[in-house]
């Protein structure tokens, strides 16, 4: 399982994302973060637009409420989520 840090506001997790993949989608965990395949290239912040797209289809919730804190232009990227619990997260994540 990927550390999940949870505040009163929300949660707190790391993704590594693969950019211009076949498809989008989760591909288990790399480095104590959620992997993420998606089909974006990494240029002017599309792939940063899909991540957030992604996540909200998954989790169920609207895109206003995921946040890029770190890592816009990297493959490691640190990710809150306003409005849920470490358990939400917890429920997408693929078994390895």
């Amino acid at each position: 399982m990927i550390p999940i840090k949870e505040t009163r506001d929300g949660v707190f997790f790391r993704l590594r994302v693969l950019p211009r993949s076949s498809r989008s989608e989760l591909a288990g965990i790399q480095d104590n973060a959620l992997k993420l395949k998606i089909m974006a290239p990494p240029v002017e912040g599309k792939a940063n637009l899909e991540c957030i797209r992604f996540l909200s289809d998954k989790l169920g919730i609207r895109k206003s409420q995921i946040t890029i804190k770190a890592g816009h232009k990297s493959k490691s990227k640190t990710v809150f989520i306003s409005g849920i619990k470490k358990e939400d997260v917890e429920s997408i994540v693929p078994s390895e």
